[in-house]
């Protein structure tokens, strides 16, 4: 892996729409995508889930669905290798952060702070997570514990603090990372975050202090659909953390689904789906079991004013029956905190020992 010090370069997102207008959505989408114990088979017909290889079947119908509205995941076979440049390094309570951006393809570079715990023993290996901030203009700094930076969302911090590596980019559009949406090359920009995402875990892997098998990803809000998004389509993610981050389509404010359909997020569910739950092509249940056998741990409070707890409840036992077949009960993890849209101290320590148990780490 390069580093090159420095930082002389400008950050501008390359943009996202183009290609919508072409985009068709599946002529014969699953009736019902709470159904997570069946798939269909090439002529129409519903086939029950009984087994892992049936489930794989299924997963891959859910992430053909995600693509339907979110776009293609581009190839990455050819993309060049892992690096960043450094513009400053601060010292904190237990870590160095570097204020990085780093590069996701031959011209684009995502600005992100990197975590390094301090007092590493030499040659250990430690966890490592990708931490994603919710919607705010203040993108990754949101996580910093800095001033000016809300209370309850300091995971950053608080997990290099524990000893693991964290990588917290900016999403497209916020913080230091400007971002038209106009580049033809991407649908939405929920996909174009979920790519540089993966090259953020891409970054992380090649890193010496980093064991590359123990790899997760949290967020709240934005950052807790995002955590989930990345799990999906990263295998190389072991455990994932969503805080105030998913609830079915149709319990989404009722399901009205305007706020998923700005170009930084999933256009598509306007142009082509038509603002309808009953039209898309998936559904965050089907996300979460996505991510079996996989660790998964939800908050979901009971006054969440964005994704309404009824959804969640309702979606669990589905999940969990996912789990229950690939014999990884103990793996998911959902609990329902007396609160708001909010991530509290007390929750974090949770969540904290949750991914402490499922990538080994020893905080």
């Amino acid at each position: 892996m390069r580093t090159v010090v420095g930082l002389a370069t400008a950050l501008v997102c390359l943009s996202l729409t183009g290609h919508r207008a072409h985009a068709v959505a599946p002529e014969s989408p699953p009736a019902d995508h709470s159904r997570l114990m069946a798939y269909r088979s090439r002529d129409g017909r519903e086939i029950p889930v009984r087994s892992a290889e049936d489930w794989a079947v299924r997963r891959r119908q859910i992430i053909e669905g995600m693509e339907a509205a979110m776009g293609k995941l581009p190839d990455r076979s050819k993309l060049p290798a892992p690096e960043f440049r450094v513009k400053r390094q601060i010292e904190g309570d237990r870590f160095h952060r570097l204020e990085i951006a780093y590069r996701v393809d031959e011209d684009e570079w995502v600005p992100a702070h990197l975590y390094l715990p301090k007092n590493r023993p030499v040659g250990q290996r430690v966890a490592a997570v990708v931490a994603m901030h919710g919607t705010t203009q203040l993108g990754k700094k949101q996580l910093s514990g800095e001033p000016g930076s809300p209370p309850n969302r300091c995971y950053a911090v608080e997990l290099a603090q524990r000893g693991y590596v964290v990588l917290a980019p900016d999403y497209p559009s916020f913080g230091d990372y400007p971002c038209d949406f106009r580049d033809p090359k991407w649908a939405s920009g929920t996909m174009k975050g979920i790519f540089n995402h993966i090259r953020g875990v891409d970054l992380l892997v090649a890193r010496e202090e980093v064991d590359p098998e123990r790899i997760g990803a949290i967020g709240h809000s934005l950052g807790g659909h995002n955590a989930m998004f990345l799990g999906v389509f990263d295998p190389r993610i072991k455990a994932v953390v969503s805080s105030c981050g998913w609830t079915p389509f149709h319990d989404y404010y009722g399901g009205k689904l305007v706020g998923w359909t700005s170009d930084r997020y999933m256009p598509r569910i306007r142009t082509e789906y038509q603002l309808d739950p009953n039209r898309m092509p998936f559904d965050f249940d089907e996300v979460a079991a996505a991510l079996a056998p996989r660790a998964f741990f939800s908050n979901s409070p009971l006054r969440d004013s964005n994704f309404d707890v009824a959804g969640v409840k309702k979606a669990e036992p589905r999940v969990r029956a996912v789990y229950a077949l690939l014999g990884a009960s103990d793996r998911f993890e959902v609990v329902y905190p007396d609160a708001g849209h909010d991530f509290s101290s007390e929750v974090r320590q949770v969540a904290y020992r949750f991914l402490d148990r499922a990538l080994a780490q020893r905080p």
